[in-house]
């Protein structure tokens, strides 16, 4: 299989990862007193197991090109109340807040 065209380089990957670092790890610490989660792990079986789903519904509902959403979250419990994220389902069009 060929690499997919919209793949990123390492070094690209980085420095995204060395922006976000700088211009927003200092803030969300400071506000509160802790430091954050920077990174979320799935595994490909439970992504695939997801897609799967998402193209077998977006089938029945007629939608052709369907995508998948990331959204930034956080925990309000009293356990954390750390960042997390959560994907949803779309029709694949994009939002204004794209």
């Amino acid at each position: 299989m060929a690499k997919p065209s919209k793949c990123i380089s390492v070094s690209e990957a980085q420095g995204l990862q060395d922006n976000w670092v700088q211009s927003r790890v200092s803030s969300i610490s400071n506000l509160l007193n802790e430091e954050d989660a920077r990174d979320f792990t799935f595994s490909v079986d439970d992504l695939q197991e997801y897609i799967d789903y998402v193209k077998e519904e977006s089938a029945k509902a007629g939608i052709t090109n369907p995508g998948i959403r990331i959204f930034f979250a956080a925990y309000d419990n009293k356990d954390s109340n750390k960042a997390t994220v959560f994907l949803g389902a779309t029709d694949g069009t994009q939002s204004d807040s794209d």
